[in-house]
């Protein structure tokens, strides 16, 4: 089943063939009758990503629910999608400023409401892969505040002690408090002061 669409039609028959018509392009239509219903799906838990509102419904018209849901942000905000007999540019402007994606005159093109859901669809995979490079960058960034600070070293071994005073290698402090990982190898300065100087010295005596 494709992407849930919210549509908020008070007008039985229409609301029904445009059900029948968003199954039928893969979408997972729902069903509210009133502007009040709509509000209270679109803010809910489990509130469907794209919404079709009509201009004109009880209790709440469509402008009024798009203020009501943009007033209260989401950490994944609903595509808006209002539809109206207006058809001025004021009318427009004020759908628009109310919070709505985007706005389309009735009657309406089928193939224009698909492909701008299609938009919608768009610019909310757009929004999850924002947010998702966001949530990775905050926690690179938390590892890296993990790793600041005064670290006390010991002058001899270069042991790190952690806050719990215990004493650890620095690859193994730097591996628990990062995503470091380590490969191991002898420096030059080593090399010479350290591996050369333990290898007997070699016959200089010619036989």
């Amino acid at each position: 089943m494709g992407m849930p669409v919210l549509i908020a039609e008070d007008d039985p028959v229409s609301c029904r063939l445009l059900e029948a018509t968003l199954k039928r392009w893969g979408y997972a239509a729902r069903r509210a009758e009133d502007g009040q219903e709509a509000l209270d799906v679109l803010v809910g838990s489990e509130a469907p990503r794209l919404a079709i509102l009509d201009w004109m419904m009880p209790k709440l018209d469509g402008p009024e629910v798009c203020r009501r849901v943009r007033s209260r942000p989401r950490e994944a905000p609903a595509y808006l999608i209002l539809l109206s007999a207006k058809t001025t540019k004021e009318d427009v402007i004020v759908g628009l400023d109310a919070g709505a994606d985007d706005y389309m005159t009735k009657p309406f093109d089928l193939g224009e409401l698909q492909a701008r859901l299609r938009v919608g669809e768009r610019i909310l995979t757009l929004q999850a892969n924002l947010a998702n490079n966001v949530k990775q960058l905050q926690e690179a960034l938390t590892q890296v505040n993990h790793l600041q600070g005064l670290l006390p070293i010991c002058c001899y071994c270069k042991k790190i002690r952690d806050d719990k005073n215990y004493w650890q290698q620095v690859e193994t402090y730097l591996g628990d408090h990062s995503s470091a990982r380590f490969s191991h190898a002898i420096c030059p300065d080593c090399l010479e002061s350290v591996i050369k100087a333990q290898l007997p010295a070699a016959s200089t005596k010619v036989p």
